[in-house]
């Protein structure tokens, strides 16, 4: 580690020090949680994550390796990839059973493959008496039958509204728009005066998660509580007309937008309002070009706006953490996951990542980073308030192949631009999930 990143690793987490000098019991809920466990003799560990989106992530992440190494004495590699090439890379691992020992990856993909991942029953119900509990997703996602944990949970990457305040007054608009109408109305707005917004509609695995708050919020589901696929209905034909409106305001381009492009578009001043993690404000906050520093100024944040449904509709990525079943160090691996999500690590790692990743256990909610800067604090909130992509159904094999294929966001896609009738993407969509649902 250099020393110019111990420095900053040194200002960024001495406010979690803070917190944890204040006292084991502001963070402690149950302090008779107890764990037991001795990792193997010259265990060595490999674990892939994805690459980080703000540095302070990737920064305090090392950090916490290195202490890990340096008490236990296990050697850890790192591999950094991007969120699309983790995905392919797990599967192939978990297919020949060989590769990293533990993966950080996305969604419910840990239910592509239940059968391959070791279960850490032991360690989640640990985690969860010691810091108040899970949030209800974080089961739903990594605990598919209610008994065994396939995955530790690890947090959220809230998907929020970023828009620019000046932009928003200067198109009429005092306040961001809480339903769709007037979000629609706003938009229309700002294109009027040549300062657009724009969403992703290309296989973004997180920032093209708003087309499931679309058809959320106005009522439709790419299946029921039975797991019967249900997305070709009025419901979601509605959802697909209204993109076809929103989409007619967007910059050009967003049909191939991938996770960095709407970061890349804002910060370069082509838009003015999307929806992305809080990784646009770290950017332009931390920038050394003044411009930038100013855009800071200017950028606040909101939850997505409510559709007909009359209730939030609200989709955000969810990380997990896969300890792969073929490792020659399970207890090792384990203790690793435990030692990054004891508060002393994963307290001074939220305050890193600057609020761009929401906590999984509810003892968190009272990290300062949350309340040090008010733009943070939307972000709060994010996995408490996620719905899974699977809804409404019971998360499984084929809800996770039908995440990993896009269906949802490629439908609007679709139907947004013009390439086909609402009512032909839609049924293109039936098609494409009933080959995951079979019933």
């Amino acid at each position: 580690m250099t020393n110019s990143i111990r420095r900053k690793l040194l200002k960024g987490t001495s406010a979690a020090a803070m917190a944890s000098a204040a006292g084991p019991l502001f963070w402690v809920r149950d302090a008779s949680a107890q764990w037991n466990n001795t990792p193997e003799k010259g265990a060595k560990l490999r674990v892939l994550r994805w690459s980080r989106f703000v540095q302070g992530d990737i920064d305090t992440f090392m950090a916490n390796v290195k202490k890990f190494t340096e008490k236990t004495g296990i050697e850890v590699r790192i591999d950094n990839e991007g969120w699309e090439d983790v995905r392919p890379k797990a599967a192939v691992a978990a297919n020949t059973g060989a590769g990293p020992d533990i993966i950080l990856s996305t969604n419910d993909d840990a239910n592509l493959y239940p059968d391959k991942l070791l279960d850490v029953t032991d360690l989640c119900e640990y985690l969860g008496k010691k810091y108040g509990g899970w949030y209800s997703a974080c089961e739903t996602y990594l605990r598919p039958d209610g008994k065994k944990w396939i995955g530790v949970p690890l947090g959220s990457a809230g998907g929020m509204m970023v828009y620019r305040e000046s932009h928003l007054k200067a198109a009429g608009f005092n306040a961001f728009p809480k339903d769709t109408d007037g979000f629609l109305r706003m938009l229309k707005a700002l294109k009027e005066k040549g300062t657009p917004g724009g969403m992703a509609l290309g296989n973004a695995t997180g920032d093209s998660g708003w087309t499931n708050w679309l058809v959320w919020a106005f009522g439709g589901a790419l299946v029921d509580k039975n797991n019967r696929v249900t997305i070709n209905s009025p419901e979601t034909i509605k959802a697909l007309e209204y993109s076809r409106e929103l989409y007619a305001n967007f910059v050009p381009g967003t049909l191939s937008w991938l996770d960095p492009h709407n970061n890349k578009a804002f910060l370069d001043g082509q838009i003015s309002v999307t929806n992305n993690g809080i990784s646009v404000y770290y950017a332009a906050k931390n920038s050394a070009d003044p411009k930038l520093k100013e855009m800071a100024a200017d950028i606040q944040h909101a939850t997505f706006p409510i559709g007909p449904v009359g209730v939030p509709t609200e989709s955000h990525l969810f990380f997990n953490q896969m300890v792969m079943k073929y490792t020659k160090y399970p207890k090792a691996a384990k203790e690793f996951l435990r030692f990054m999500m004891e508060q002393e690590q994963f307290g001074a790692w939220l305050q890193g990542c600057g609020g761009y990743i929401s906590h999984p256990l509810k003892a968190h909610e009272s990290n300062p980073i949350w309340t040090v800067d008010p733009k943070h604090t939307p972000y709060r909130d994010a996995l408490k308030n996620l719905r899974p992509a699977g809804y409404a159904g019971k998360l499984g094999y084929a809800s996770a192949g039908a995440a990993a294929d896009f269906i949802i966001p490629n439908m609007v896609a679709e139907a947004a631009s013009g390439a086909k009738t609402p009512q032909e993407a839609a049924e293109r969509a039936q098609k494409r999930a009933e080959r995951y649902y079979k019933v």
